[in-house]
């Protein structure tokens, strides 16, 4: 019977249609995924993208290659301006999250979340204050948006500054629910993710009724990580799968960005990814949602469980990684609106451990559907990163034990 399953999943893996995600494929990764996989699973919560790609050959300073964007979350949606409840935390901070003061400091989460390149932080948050003040959508005389970053200066003109207002506009004005695109879109679009192509992923996981029946929804722009570390459900897939490394073409040079690159035609390129001096430069940005009945602090806790599955997956938070994560509740609406005194509601502590687990499955899962999305990029200075082969990661996980769920 399990062998019957195994070669449906990899007809499905195999196939021309987008490619599986986590669920497809069943994998043993934990939890039950609400009906999307996706943070969107959280009702309210929108979603959009504008991916940038164009160019291609040598890299020119402001002309290109240009593979980046920005992806934005909006935790009520477009139409509704009230403030969640919210808290952020730091694995690592070699990275980015602007409003992050005030989060911490108020509680609340006002406005979306926007992530993108490292160099476009500054223009993404200048036009979410624009596209705020033109809904006149005014809760206090200044905008402290939240905006977070992720480097994709291996395939991107870093540099270029490509991320414009408008970009930021479109995906703010077409951000919606429903099914969330995936892999190279977005802010994810340049992203290398334990050394394949990486992005944007998101996946849900919903509590029994017994445990008050709650979702929690991650999306993760995963940029992070070496191939020796990665682990998908906990088999050692990295170490099944030492070739495909990031390369260049023949007979150009390596790109400052990545001067550990090999050729893509040279033989020493196999295997080094097991090479333990391979400097993580990567990041991930983490966004968690909710509708549970939690407080800031709580939210915190829950922040601080990204770290258990981004481990899980092989991160360890590197010297050169910006591992920054936020959560937020979609519970207890018009309590930032409230005069005087107002009553919330809340979960007892005790009832916290299954969110807990909910968040650590949800986020693993998120990077694997993020490098379950990737395909195969070629960007500046011909640089290529490799899709993850979903073929050979499946014959690697029943080569380990962990063959997908029957």
């Amino acid at each position: 019977m399990l062998a019957t399953v195994f070669a449906a999943i990899l007809a499905l893996a195999s196939s021309a249609q987008a490619g599986p995600r986590e669920n497809d494929l069943r994998l043993p990764i934990g939890g039950t995924p609400g009906p999307l996989d996706a943070i969107t699973d959280v009702a309210g919560v929108e979603v959009g993208h504008t991916t940038l790609i164009s160019g291609h050959g040598k890299l020119v300073p402001g002309q290109g290659p240009v593979r980046t964007g920005v992806t934005v979350v909006l935790p009520r949606g477009k139409a509704d301006v009230d403030p969640v409840f919210g808290a952020w935390f730091t694995l690592n901070g070699n990275g980015e999250m602007t409003g992050t003061t005030w989060l911490q400091e108020g509680g609340y989460l006002e406005g979306p979340i926007a992530i993108t390149n490292t160099h476009s932080i500054g223009t993404v948050r200048d036009a979410v204050i624009k596209w705020e003040l033109s809904r006149q959508q005014v809760l206090q005389p200044w905008w402290l948006p939240v905006v977070a970053e992720t480097y994709d200066g291996l395939l991107n003109d870093i540099n270029g500054f490509h991320v414009k207002p408008e970009h930021v506009l479109a995906a703010l004005d077409s951000a919606k629910g429903g099914p969330v695109q995936e892999g190279s879109v977005g802010g994810g679009t340049g992203m290398v993710c334990q050394h394949f192509k990486g992005g944007i992923g998101t996946a849900s996981r919903v509590l029994t009724a017994k445990q008050g029946g709650y979702t929690v929804g991650v999306l993760v722009q995963c940029n992070f990580g070496g191939r020796k570390e990665l682990r998908i459900a906990g088999a050692p897939i990295g170490e099944a799968i030492p070739d495909l490394m990031p390369c260049y073409a023949s007979g150009t040079t390596p790109p400052p960005a990545g001067k550990w690159l090999k050729p893509c035609d040279a033989p020493t390129a196999r295997g080094q990814a097991l090479a333990d001096d391979i400097r993580e430069q990567g990041s991930i940005i983490v966004v968690v949602a909710t509708d549970a009945p939690l407080l800031p602090h709580q939210l915190k806790r829950l922040a601080t469980r990204v770290s258990l599955g981004l481990a899980r997956h092989g991160g360890f938070g590197g010297n050169g990684s910006g591992d920054i994560f936020i959560a937020f509740s979609t519970a207890n609406p018009k309590v930032w609106s409230a005069q005087g005194e107002s009553s919330v509601r809340m979960l007892g502590n005790e009832q916290m451990d299954p969110l807990f687990r909910a968040t650590v499955y949800a986020t693993e899962a998120a990077i694997t559907n993020a490098l379950l999305a990737g395909e195969t990029m070629t960007g500046a200075d011909d640089v290529r990163v490799y899709a993850m082969p979903v073929d050979r990661m499946l014959e690697a996980l029943k080569t380990y034990g962990r063959a997908p769920k029957p």
